[in-house]
């Protein structure tokens, strides 16, 4: 006799993610992939249609977010939920205080594998409606507390932005040069330097990554190796590459690699 496997959904708007996801479940035994949806209207059509037991829900998507395909799902239809969110710790306190099943971005396997146990455990359990029933509610409080959380951080960002941190200068043989951060294409570094490239001109100054950063306006700049930075407006294109990273086109013409490890703060500048 095979063993009974529990019936799952992915629901995810970004390919890589998805991709991702199903490559980590598969290696389960007890699981079988019955769905992949790319938006939320896709993912209340697949609940409907297949009554999985458990859902991986992205929370920000398009259109149909996660919090919205809980809603709209009949409660004694619902699948085990685990949701699959971008947000920081700020979030996954506020997942916890209402005991609802979540995985942080990036997702890894060993993520995977505890949300499953703990899904596993509740599918198994007497009292599984009883999770389901209130989970509406805790949705509800959660989403307040994540906006509230947003609203705040964009306006620290913004106020930031409105101080005189607009605008780096440079000294170059005695003269302080001023390059307005809209101008700054991407930054490299060179040794104890670093080479702000800017409306076509290098510019060289004696400084850290780290200590640029600072200056920088965090809404604009992110850093996509351990020697790069670009100005996220300049980006056109991004492709993934065979063995990790992806590859950044400027409207410059210019390529930049992103390096593994910084992949997905640059993705969350595209969500």
């Amino acid at each position: 006799m095979g063993i009974s496997k529990y019936r799952v959904i992915i629901a995810d708007d970004e390919p890589l993610a998805r991709d991702l996801l199903s490559s980590i479940l598969e290696e389960f035994d007890q699981i079988e992939i019955i769905a992949s949806c790319k938006n939320g209207r896709e993912a209340i059509d697949a609940c409907t249609k297949y009554s999985p037991d458990m859902i991986f829900l992205d929370i920000q998507m398009p259109g149909v977010n996660g919090f919205e395909v809980v809603k709209a799902l009949q409660p004694e239809d619902m699948p085990l939920i685990i949701f699959v969110t971008a947000f920081d710790k700020f979030a996954a306190d506020a997942f916890d205080l209402h005991a609802v099943d979540y995985i942080l971005k990036p997702i890894n396997a060993d993520r995977v594998n505890r949300a499953i146990d703990r899904a596993v455990v509740r599918l198994t359990s007497p009292a599984t409606k009883e999770y389901k029933l209130p989970l509406i509610g805790a949705i509800d409080q959660i989403s307040r507390r994540i906006t509230e959380d947003i609203s705040a951080k964009q306006h620290q960002r913004s106020t930031k932005a409105d101080n005189s941190r607009r605008k780096l200068f440079v000294k170059d043989s005695g003269v302080v040069k001023v390059i307005p951060f809209d101008d700054i294409d991407w930054v490299d570094a060179a040794g104890d330097y670093m080479c702000v490239h800017a409306k076509g001109e290098t510019h060289i100054i004696r400084i850290t990554l780290g200590e640029l950063m600072d200056k920088l306006d965090e809404t604009l700049f992110v850093r996509i190796h351990r020697s790069t930075i670009v100005n996220i407006e300049r980006v056109i294109s991004i492709a993934a590459l065979p063995k990790g990273g992806s590859l950044l086109e400027l409207t410059s013409g210019t390529s930049l690699k992103v390096s593994r490890n910084y992949r997905e703060s640059v993705r969350s500048f595209f969500q």
